[in-house]
């Protein structure tokens, strides 16, 4: 068996085509302010590919730079003037943050109706009851890849290995959602083999490279990986792709898979906060 490639650029690119056909259709452009606090390169990397994404739809986008010793103060200040301008539809504050601030409390002063990443506690809380109205854009990718390549969820077992309120969580939720039945692994889950040995659908948001090997994946499975660890100068997944690639059913590259889809979602998450307003 050799497994069929989850091609996540492909699939993003047609949604981004959607989303500038929409966008040019408006009167208004949606607009979405990044808030970006400290140095950190990975950081930097996204928030420029999310920049030049919204460039090319056509929505109207702000970068707010702040340096690494920016005060909570400081920073809570420049989310309630964002949640107050009205050219601003959403707001995305790039995670993680430096230390020294309370990444909690400024995801929670992100007005609900702006929150474009699903992170608000409030949006969480809709969530975890079901209600998808804002969700996070990687678990919200994941989803919509496995939802055009016709993967039947529902019925499935899935597991995912991860518990973060990024990945984790919120794709945990959303695959309950859809009726399949859910087991969340994490550092602390003893003989991690024997939940992912069950799984129908094995989602990977751990950081960890190459942590799943082939004998810890059910023959026919559908693999999503969403690791992204530079290994050896080049970005590595947490699956051991080559191997498992010859037992599951459906794979995710890395890169190209999850990567691309999460970016086009926060362009799909960006017209549903125009909406809002």
């Amino acid at each position: 068996m050799t497994a069929t490639i989850l091609d996540g650029k492909a699939v993003a690119e047609r949604i981004k085509a959607a989303v500038k056909a929409e966008v040019a259709k408006r009167r208004e452009k949606p607009g979405l302010a990044a808030v970006i606090v400290g140095e950190n390169p990975a950081s930097r990397v996204y928030v420029g590919m999310k920049q030049k994404a919204c460039e090319e739809a056509g929505i109207y986008s702000e970068l707010h730079k702040l340096p690494e010793k920016a005060t909570e103060k400081e920073l809570l200040q420049l989310i309630e003037r964002l949640n107050e301008d009205r050219k601003i539809h959403a707001i995305l504050v790039q995670l993680p943050l430096p230390k020294h601030i309370n990444e909690e409390k400024i995801l929670a002063a992100v007005a609900v109706e702006k929150d474009v990443d699903g992170f608000n506690p409030v949006n969480a809380g809709k969530l975890a009851a079901g209600n998808e109205e804002a969700v996070p854009c990687t678990p919200k990718g994941i989803i919509r890849l496995l939802e055009e390549h016709k993967f039947e969820i529902g019925g499935k077992n899935a597991v995912v290995v991860g518990r973060s309120n990024i990945v984790g969580r919120p794709v945990a939720m959303m695959l309950l959602n859809r009726d399949a039945t859910v087991t969340i692994c994490h550092s602390k889950t003893k003989d991690l083999k024997q939940h992912t040995k069950n799984a129908d659908i094995l989602i990977a948001a751990v950081g960890k490279p190459k942590m799943i090997t082939a004998d810890m994946v059910k023959d026919g499975a559908a693999v999503i990986d969403v690791g992204t660890t530079k290994l050896g100068g080049k970005l590595t997944g947490d699956v051991d792709f080559e191997a498992v690639k010859k037992k599951a059913a459906c794979i995710t590259p890395v890169p190209g898979g999850v990567g691309p889809m999460t970016i086009a979602m926060l362009l799909e998450n960006t017209i549903e906060r125009h909406n809002v307003r």
